[in-house]
């Protein structure tokens, strides 16, 4: 497809070019294995070259008058809206995302550009108080300078968006690498859209690369102040430690093992659907995913049965048909991974309701339950197309089976008793949690992020000014200070 020939190289201080490492990253369509760019990977130099045409850029852009930015961020939206359709076709292509999943992510992603527009009038300095006469505190709000960016295969546009757009827009440059499974949708068109929007040379570089090629250049590097990375919490854990070690500040927004709840008073119902489009919407490829489906055994029998008449009924196969529901996983390492899990769980005495079928990188929906109390599955998290149903004795033993996990990302509750769902989901540890909804959420304006080895900080309105800029204080003494000697 020329949509990915065209993008399929590195973009370097406003120009495209070829990687000079020595091997190829193959960018595939995940549901029939067609070949759809092959990209020469980006080396530690060309890392270098790309953070030190961030770091030039950056002082003349911080200094552009914040209207001027704002321009740049209304015309990338209407790109954006402009190509929709073609958008459409390549997250079909790259990602086997559906029709439904390229909309939903699109309407984030223009939600999130909508946004930037104003990031670039949100930093507000301010005037303190100060003990000593005459003495005047100024707090300058000021950009952290260059910001690396790591974003995943998932919902990489979306979430390559939410990070480079409000750090370009708070006036800083950007590095960014999309995962390898994602270098257009995640890396290069973003910075085709930028490009074509107006922004200067040097302040969006996209470098597509891998660590096996680049080590640990990319967050070691001298010249980036902050990281943010969207991943695994292994890979994340690994992060966090380089950018410790190197004084650096990282945001960090990893896996989940999210629960939705259904309490006793539950529109049972209502709950399925939520409960359903939660686990699997793109194949179950989400971090704020339900993995694990906690019932009031009061009302198992009625949620299990419709839970599973459902979620037999979702079509499979060809993202690109507009009624598939479910298409494939993003590569034969995950189907593998994904179908390994189940057949161990499963071996180890779960019983599947629904047990999944493995063809190519598309794997049918799994539903088990019945888990060994010490079943390892309970507690990870799973980047596929598989429920776990779980029965509780009411509220107190709903939050201690939610809270039984390493991550605490996103959650659901459901009730009929709108304040018993806040006071259930107040118990539940985890950064993000929804009454009578869905897990999936993500708004421009509310923070976003998870606790334990879900993540670190928080992103979206204040949030993400916090994230991208850094406070200075500047004292001014209009009188005469005393010194002790």
């Amino acid at each position: 497809m020329s949509f990915f020939t065209d993008l399929a190289h590195q973009y370097i201080d406003g120009e495209w070019k070829a990687g000079s490492g020595s091997w190829d990253i193959i960018d595939f369509n995940p549901y029939n294995g067609e070949k759809l760019a092959s990209i020469t990977v980006a080396t530690a130099d060309e890392v270098d070259q790309a953070y030190r045409a961030a770091e030039r850029a950056q002082k003349e852009w911080a200094e552009t008058n914040p209207y001027a930015r704002r321009a740049v961020f209304e015309r990338a939206l209407r790109i954006i809206e402009d190509r929709e359709e073609e958008i459409t076709e390549a997250i079909i292509a790259e990602l086997g995302g559906t029709r439904l999943k390229a909309a939903f992510e699109i309407h984030l992603t223009k939600e999130f550009l909508r946004e930037s527009v104003h990031f670039a009038l949100r930093p507000e300095g301010r005037v303190l108080p100060s003990p000593e006469d005459g003495k005047e505190n100024r707090l300058y709000r000021n950009p952290v300078g260059v910001v690396g960016v790591i974003s995943p295969f998932n919902f990489p546009l979306f979430l390559s968006t939410k990070t480079v757009a409000p750090a370009l827009a708070l006036g800083n440059a950007v590095v960014l690498k999309p995962h390898q499974n994602a270098p257009v949708m995640g890396g290069s068109l973003l910075a085709k859209v930028f490009e074509d929007a107006g922004l200067p040379p040097g302040l969006l570089n996209v470098v597509i690369t891998d660590i096996a090629e680049i080590g640990d250049a990319l967050i070691e590097h001298p010249v980036p102040s902050v990281i943010s990375f969207t991943g695994s919490d292994r890979v994340g854990r690994h992060v966090a430690t380089v950018c410790a070690s190197h004084f650096k500040r990282s945001i960090l927004e990893m896996g989940g093992n999210s629960a939705l709840i259904v309490l006793d008073d539950a529109d049972i119902d209502y709950a399925v659907d939520a409960a359903v489009f939660s686990r699997f919407v793109h194949q179950g490829q989400v971090c704020m995913a339900a993995n694990r489906i906690l019932v009031d055994r009061s009302v198992l029998a009625e949620f299990t049965e419709k839970f599973v008449a459902k979620v037999a009924g979702l079509k499979v196969g060809d993202p690109a048909d507009p009624t598939t529901h479910i298409g494939p996983l993003i590569n034969s390492s995950q189907a593998d991974a994904v179908t390994a899990v189940i057949e161990q769980a499963v071996a180890s005495g779960a019983t599947a309701l629904l047990h999944g079928e493995t063809q190519g990188n598309v794997v049918t929906p799994t539903i088990l339950t019945d888990f060994p109390h010490d079943s390892p599955i309970l507690g990870q998290e799973i980047f596929g197309p598989v429920a776990l149903l779980l029965p509780f004795d009411g509220e107190d033993d709903a939050v201690r089976i939610a809270n039984d996990t390493p991550y605490g990302l996103s959650g659901a509750v459901h009730t009929a008793d709108t304040e018993r769902g806040v006071r259930v989901a107040k118990r539940v540890r985890t950064g993000m949690i929804h009454v009578n909804d869905g897990t999936v959420h993500d708004e421009a304006i509310v923070p976003f992020g998870g606790e334990k080895n879900s993540g670190v900080g928080r992103l979206n309105g204040e949030s993400t000014v916090d994230a991208f800029t850094t406070q200075k204080w500047i004292s001014v003494q209009h009188g005469r200070s005393r010194f002790p000697f």
